[in-house]
């Protein structure tokens, strides 16, 4: 398993794909980013296995 991993995340509100990079060492998180276009904020569950990042979720706001 990488420690590091990049994931791709697109913004809700106006489409804008976003580059994250993940540590999987801290095992599952919750995230908020800044869209870089629109500036809304963007909560992200990110579920870790033993491979890595397994599954992504845009969270409602």
């Amino acid at each position: 398993m990488n420690i590091l991993e990049t994931i791709s995340v697109q913004c809700p509100s106006c489409g804008e794909v976003m580059e994250l990079q993940v540590d999987c060492e801290e095992g599952n998180q919750e995230i908020t980013e800044e869209c870089p276009v629109c500036d809304k904020p963007v909560t992200i569950a990110i579920t870790i296995s033993d491979n890595g990042v397994s599954s992504v979720e845009i969270l409602a706001d």
